[in-house]
C-alpha cells in the first residue's frame, strides 16, 4: 500500500492506496482536492520514493498554494511537468507531448517506487473530445500499472456532464468524492470513498476538515 499521507484517510484504506493503482479525486472547485495531491507527494518524498507532479500551474504557484496546508517542498520537491519553472513544460493543447512525457519519467525511473500527481484532469476535457481523453487515459494508466507506482488525479465536478463524470471515473481504480452539503445554516464538506479496488464498499460519508497538522477526517452523523 501507498500512504496517501493523511492518517484518517488511511485508515478508511486499509493503510492507504493499493500498489500499482490509479485514484481520482472528484470534487467541486476550491474544496481541497489538490490538498490530497500535495500531502500524497510530501510524503513519497520523505520515505524516499519518486514523485512527478503533473500541473497547467507554474511551479511558483502551486508551492505558494503548498504552504497555505502547512507543506514545505522546498527542501525535497518533486519532479516539475508544468506550464512553468519545471524540469519539462507542460502544455495542455500537447496530449501526445504530456502522455510521452509521463511514460517517459515512469520508463527512466523503473527500479523505483513512483508516486504520480496529475492536477487537473478536467483542463483537458475542457480542450479536447471526452473520447480523446477517454482513450488517451486507458492507455497511460495501463502504463503507470506495469511500475511500481501510484498515481492520483483530480477531476472537477459540476463542470461535466453525468456521462462524462461516469466514465472517467470507470477508468480509475479508487474514486474519492468530495463534495458541500447544505445543513441549515451551515456547509459542512464531506468526503466518500466511491470506490477502492482491494477494499469493500464504504457508501458512508466522512467529515473532512484542514489544518496544518493535514486533514482531519471523522464519521458523519446527521
Amino acid at each position: 500500500m501507498a500512504s496517501s499521507g493523511i492518517p484518517a484517510l488511511d485508515g478508511l484504506l486499509s493503510d492507504g492506496y493499493p500498489d500499482r493503482s490509479t485514484v481520482l479525486v472528484v470534487g467541486p472547485p476550491g474544496i481541497g482536492k489538490e490538498a490530497l495531491g500535495y500531502w500524497f507527494t510530501q510524503t513519497g518524498l520523505t520515505q524516499g520514493d519518486f514523485c512527478l507532479y503533473v500541473t497547467r500551474l507554474s511551479v511558483r504557484e502551486v508551492l505558494q498554494d503548498v504552504k497555505g496546508f502547512g507543506i514545505d517542498m522546498r527542501q525535497k520537491v518533486p519532479f516539475w511537468l508544468t506550464s512553468q519553472g519545471g524540469q519539462i513544460k507542460y502544455d495542455i493543447n500537447d496530449l501526445a507531448a504530456f502522455s510521452f512525457n509521463v511514460k517517459d519519467v515512469l520508463r527512466q525511473n523503473a527500479g523505483r517506487r513512483i508516486r504520480v500527481v496529475v492536477d487537473s484532469l478536467s483542463s483537458m476535457l475542457m480542450l479536447n473530445q471526452p473520447e480523446t481523453i477517454y482513450k488517451l487515459l486507458a492507455q497511460l494508466l495501463e502504463e503507470v500499472k506495469k511500475y511500481d507506482a501510484v498515481l492520483l488525479a483530480t477531476l472537477e465536478e459540476g463542470m461535466h456532464k453525468p456521462e462524462v463524470l461516469a466514465a472517467m471515473q470507470q477508468l480509475f481504480d479508487g474514486v474519492l468524492e468530495l463534495r458541500l452539503y447544505e445543513e441549515g445554516l451551515k456547509v459542512l464538506p464531506l468526503l466518500r470513498v466511491r470506490k477502492m479496488r482491494g477494499s469493500p464498499p464504504q457508501p458512508g460519508y466522512y467529515n473532512f476538515s484542514f489544518s496544518h497538522r493535514g486533514m482531519e477526517v471523522t464519521p458523519y452523523g446527521k
